[in-house]
């Protein structure tokens, strides 16, 4: 492989360790709120911050299919 091959998957390990963590965080966030009877305007802040990191990750997926197509050419 060579060192822009291993960049990329380096990359898109990172992307999909970022993807769980969100994904996960929510989960997490969604149980303790309901469990320790948070407002839902609390509850909406907490769901606006994953959906700032689902939107990163968006993001990064966006730049890895940019530098695949870059590699193509």
């Amino acid at each position: 492989m060579s060192k822009d091959t291993d960049n990329l998957a380096r990359q898109g390990r990172i992307t999909a360790l970022v993807i769980a963590g969100v994904g996960l965080y929510w989960i997490g966030v969604t149980a303790l709120g309901s469990w320790l009877d948070w407002t839902q305007r609390t509850r909406a802040l907490f769901d606006l911050l994953a959906l700032a990191g689902f939107g990163t990750a968006i993001w990064m997926v966006y730049g890895l299919w940019r530098a695949r197509q870059k590699d193509k050419e």
